[in-house]
């Protein structure tokens, strides 16, 4: 049974791609690209953080209102690890592993917000992913 937040299977995948992308921007090329590092580091938390206001909102269509930004944060971080991996600041690996960490997350959103528009909820008390 999920009682917060902390539960999801989304946020703690949200939390593990944060997780990695404040880790990549630490290297020297990255790190010079301040405003760059400003912006994925945003998008990056926007995903959690947005998931995490859904769930602690009352109810069913606001909680799908701000998964459905989660996804749009994450498509964004996908924008931004194709750019820095194009202009050099991470390596053909980090990018395959970073793109595919994205491309499952967007995937695990969308099907969380189908599973939870089928079971028909109307408050934050989720019986299951």
């Amino acid at each position: 049974m999920i009682q917060s937040f902390e539960d999801l299977f989304i946020f703690q995948s949200a939390r593990e791609l944060c997780i990695k992308i404040y880790k990549i921007t630490e290297n020297e090329s990255f790190a010079s690209d301040y405003r760059f590092v400003q912006q994925i580091h945003a998008a990056a938390g926007s995903i959690m953080d947005n998931i995490a206001e859904g769930f602690e909102r009352s109810g069913n269509k606001e909680f799908l209102n701000f998964l459905y930004i989660a996804k749009a944060s994450c498509g964004e971080v996908r924008s931004q690890i194709i750019r820095a991996h194009d202009v050099g600041h991470i390596t053909t690996d980090e990018f395959e592993n970073l793109y595919n960490d994205t491309k499952k997350l967007s995937a695990s959103i969308m099907n969380f917000t189908k599973e939870l528009k089928s079971k028909g909820y109307k408050g934050f008390k989720y019986s299951e992913q």
